[in-house]
């Protein structure tokens, strides 16, 4: 039995567990979306450009576990690229599929359109090698099925994006059809047990003997299937347990060990302290950078009594294991660790929580503020909801928000692009469907460089409420190093929901100036599933976070520092 290329890929896509799939149409890739139409168990998502188009796939391998999008050569593709690198960075698995070029034109000698102007035309294949973890270019029919079944089993399993190239003409050419595959996840691939059972019993050893442990969750346990395992582990220790900044939601933030998140002098109160006075701590799937240790001022735990369980493999003081899955070390582990609450104790004695402000609902007539803003989002977050927060200062204002059991938190912290979170938040909010509300909080400069796609939401009906906070420029970057630049032309937001409607769309668009005009906002947001919200709430500018100012000091002289002297 024989199928054809386009169907094949099609085929394999439903198998991963995917339902949609996002693209834009060049004239490379149009025969190519013709035959992947033709299954009906996979709905297409068009999306108003190649770089929104990633973002939103990136969005929904969030909230799937798997996604794939669909560009044209070169000059699609190029576009995407940055969407495709903050995948990798966040370790998602992205299916990137691109058009290549006929096949009869690589001996030709000529020259191509939506090319730099040379006959080898493997330069695209080659930029996307650094930010996938495998690249194949299909210019053969007979070769296509063990190319696509290689890349999506190396996608899935290394949970990171791989790079498809199918040439133009191949997309309805006929190929084998695909035979049973199991696409194995990164938590289930095999490992040595022997190895995972040394790396336990040396894990619980340090941690059984400490006075105070300490566990702090990390981004990696998602990707890595590890947070349920996590989860068990803390428990059967009982101590405090904090999580990184883009870890939140990872451990349930009702329950009585968690003490927030840990992100140095703009930790949640008590946790740096809690961190400092640990004598071992143990971080599952952490990721380190000049972000999440502010500039490096805060570093590691003390190395004499810090454990991670990473995506490479186990670090102790003593040892390095290598090649052993977060998710089998952790639940190895939980057999072995002894019960120890010290630094939960601690914590609950010190009384921490009394250092965050009550809060007093402002009067409706009170000018918004940033504080009223963040306290009405935070009531507006449900069990059936997911909080997408922008890099800029509505990550601070996101890390502060307390997030009731069931409900999920989104940021973009390693890759950090701004604009990322509307397409990628309308692509989550496809995956999860109209009975889960998608809330964005996003910054005016951020929402510029991609509002195209809210149009997209009106246009599929997403069940998402978009803030767009207008505080009249880029509120982080002036954080970091005040200037001109800082500055732009400022838009009507809410208006704009009027254009994207057009004379067929229900968007809604609403300015909110004051503290009522807020709140009436929200509730018509939550009365509206099948109708994207746009609320245009205006803050002063120099309203934001004393937490924005901790972190972007020592961040922007880390980024600053002189070059190192010649040895």
């Amino acid at each position: 039995m024989t199928t054809t290329v386009g169907h094949y890929l099609a085929t394999r896509l439903e198998q991963i567990g995917l339902e949609h799939y996002f693209q834009v149409p060049g004239d490379y890739n149009l025969q190519l979306l013709d035959e992947l139409l033709k299954n009906d168990n996979l709905k297409m998502m068009s999306c108003t450009n190649e770089l929104n188009a990633a973002y939103a796939a990136e969005g929904y391998a969030r909230a799937n576990g798997a996604s794939a999008c669909v560009i044209t050569f070169n000059v699609g593709a190029f576009s995407a690229l940055n969407g495709v690198a903050g995948a990798y960075a966040e370790r998602l698995p992205m299916i990137f599929i691109s058009a290549g070029y006929n096949t009869n034109d690589e001996a030709s000698g000529r020259f191509l359109h939506h090319t730099i102007g040379t006959t080898d035309y493997s330069y695209q294949e080659e930029m996307f090698r650094p930010v996938t973890c495998k690249t194949v270019r299909i210019l053969t029919a007979e070769e296509a099925p063990s190319l696509i079944d290689d890349a999506i089993a190396t996608a899935l399993r290394e949970s990171k994006p791989c790079y498809i190239e199918i040439a133009s003409n191949l997309a309805d050419a006929e190929c084998a059809d695909p035979q049973p595959r199991t696409f194995e996840r990164a938590w289930e691939v095999d490992y040595d047990q022997e190895a995972v059972e040394r790396a336990a019993s040396e894990i619980a050893e340090q941690i059984n003997a400490a006075e105070k442990p300490l566990l702090l969750a990390g981004p990696h346990l998602r990707p890595y299937g590890a947070i349920d395992a996590f989860r068990r582990v803390a428990e059967a220790i009982g101590c405090a347990v904090a999580v990184q900044p883009n870890a939140k939601s990872f451990f349930p933030e009702g329950h009585p060990q968690f003490i927030g998140h840990y992100l140095g002098n703009s930790s949640a109160p008590g946790a740096e302290a809690m961190v400092d006075l640990a004598d071992c701590v143990l971080a599952a799937g952490p990721m380190f950078t000049d972000y999440s240790t502010v500039g490096w001022t805060t570093t590691v735990p003390n190395e004499s009594g810090y454990i991670a369980i990473a995506e490479d493999g186990v670090t102790t003081p003593d040892t390095k294991h290598t090649n052993l899955p977060i998710a089998a070390v952790l639940e190895t582990l939980e057999a072995k660790v002894q019960r120890n609450t010290a630094t939960l104790d601690q914590f609950s004695r010190d009384d921490v929580t009394g250092e965050s402000a009550n809060y007093t609902p402002a009067e409706d007539s009170a000018q918004l503020t940033r504080a009223e803003m963040v306290h009405q989002i935070n009531e507006l977050i449900s069990a059936d909801s997911t909080l997408f927060a922008e890099t800029g200062d509505s990550w601070f204002n996101g890390m502060h928000m307390q997030l009731p059991g069931g409900a999920g938190f989104e940021i973009e912290m390693q890759w950090g692009a701004i604009g990322w979170s509307v397409p990628s938040a309308h692509g989550y909010a496809v995956a999860k469907g109209n009975e889960h509300h998608t809330i964005l909080m996003v910054g005016d400069g951020s929402f510029q460089l991609t509002a195209q796609e809210v149009c997209n939401m009106i246009r599929y009906e997403d069940n998402i409420t978009v803030i767009v906070v207008n505080n009249k420029g880029y509120v982080i970057e002036s954080a970091l190093h005040e200037g001109p630049y800082n500055y732009y032309k400022n838009w009507d937001y809410a208006g704009l929901v009027s254009a994207f409607n057009a004379d067929d769309g229900e968007g809604i668009g609403i300015t909110a100036t004051t503290a009522g005009e807020l709140r009436q906002a929200f509730r018509i947001a939550s009365e509206n599933t099948r109708r994207p919200v746009v609320i245009e709430a205006q803050i002063p500018h120099d309203d934001m976070t004393q937490d924005l100012v901790k972190w972007g000091k020592p961040v922007s002289a880390a980024i600053g520092r002189p070059p190192a002297s010649a040895q």
